[in-house]
């Protein structure tokens, strides 16, 4: 630990995510062909109607700090979305937009964490979650799940993980590992148990929501026991393939959004004004190039269901949602592959990133380190040459 740096520091770790994905950049540096199933994002350009709807703001001069919370009709608008889309209410007073969904969540948890509340996870969850809380000196209070519970934590078990101490439940729905969708009677169970405990507050991270193979989402905020303890988080980035936009937004009880609001004015202050005009644009306009988006990803992720059907010893669930596979590699751990031992997903990781030239990341990061998360935000000739090359780098312990 390096002194001169304050403490917090070391509270919490770097995004393994992030740490792949910039250890493929570097090898890929070199001039090798790495194949980045690491990192979350769309390999889709960003609409022209969404791209023209920016370049429209910069000649209406739209480049002077925005409102802290959004603009007016912005924020207007984000607040129809949530009503015709999702049966939730949030009059615009109650919308904050900000620099991308992992901005909001980090709004919302420093707005009402302590030191030493706790909030419950469930595993496996998005890497940022735990790392956000002990920033705020929260506790993470883990529910876990497995693949063989299609990753999803059932509201008994999530009960038994409340205490004095609970302040707030995390979660996201379509989920970011698994892929996983909580259905309406899922999340109506789990409702059911926080309606019992009026003091904890509920965060539903829906950034996956139009990524969805299976059914119409359903957001745990549209059941009234509950629904003034709901904040839901949501952006456009993953939707309307906007990564670099960097624009998310929550809606909350007022009281939270003020909050939100008074943090976000100290740190960032408003979101990115072009940005903030292009999402206007996007979420006022067709949903058909989300929708030929989703059938693409659709079709990967069958594709890479298929080739990790042809690695012994991998056990997978279907996910019905987002863009990622989350398979149980507890097969290898312990193994000798190529001369190297492999004692957990993690030196599987870099393993197959050094042999395989393929970037992964090890579920250790999500909650259960006994897996790996694939993204298939890649195209199908770049998936195929990726699951060629595991293939043959495994064929020593496969023997395929």
């Amino acid at each position: 630990m390096d002194t001169r740096l304050a403490k917090r520091v070391y509270f919490f770790e770097e995004s393994q995510t992030l740490e792949m994905a910039k250890k493929a950049r570097a090898l890929a540096e070199k001039g090798v062909k790495v194949i980045n199933l690491s990192l979350g994002e769309p390999d889709f350009n960003t609409p022209q109607h969404i791209i023209d709807g920016a370049k429209k703001a910069l000649d209406d001069g739209f480049t002077k700090y925005p409102p802290v919370a959004g603009y007016a009709d912005l924020r207007e608008v984000i607040s129809k979305k949530f009503l015709n889309d999702n049966g939730l209410v949030y009059a615009p007073n109650q919308i904050v937009v900000s620099t991308g969904a992992k901005h909001s969540i980090m709004n919302v948890i420093l707005s009402l964490i302590n030191p030493g509340d706790e909030v419950i996870v469930p595993t496996p969850y998005w890497v940022s979650y735990t790392e956000m809380i002990k920033l705020a000196s929260g506790t993470p209070v883990f529910v876990p799940s497995n693949v063989s519970n299609n990753y999803k934590s059932p509201a008994h078990a999530i009960e038994k993980a409340i205490t004095s101490k609970t302040k707030m439940f995390l979660f996201s729905s379509p989920c970011n590992p698994s892929g996983s969708v909580y259905s309406k009677e899922e999340l109506k169970e789990i409702a059911d148990v926080f309606a019992k405990y009026p003091d904890i507050y509920i965060v539903s991270d829906e950034i996956y929501e139009h990524i969805n193979f299976v059914s119409k989402h359903e957001s745990i905020g549209q059941f009234e026991s509950i629904a003034n303890r709901v904040i839901t988080v949501n952006g456009v980035s993953k939707a309307y393939a906007m990564t670099g936009w960097r624009i998310g937004y929550i809606g909350a009880p007022e009281f939270i959004a003020k909050a939100c609001e008074k943090i976000q004015g100290q740190f960032t202050s408003g979101a990115n004004s072009i940005a903030q005009r292009a999402t206007l644009v996007a979420l006022t306009s067709s949903l058909e190039p989300t929708k030929k988006m989703a059938k693409e990803f659709l079709k990967r992720r069958d594709l890479v269901l298929k080739r990790l059907g042809e690695i012994p010893g991998i056990k997978c669930n279907v996910p019905d949602g987002a863009f990622y596979v989350f398979p149980d590699f507890s097969h290898f751990i312990g193994k000798e592959i190529n001369g190297r031992t492999i004692s957990n997903t993690r030196d599987l990781c870099y393993y197959l990133l050094e042999e395989a030239h393929v970037s992964m990341v090890s579920g250790e990061a999500f909650g259960n380190p006994e897996c790996i998360r694939i993204s298939y935000s890649a195209s199908e000739d770049d998936l195929n040459y990726a699951f060629d090359n595991i293939i043959r780098a495994l064929r020593i312990e496969v023997n395929v």
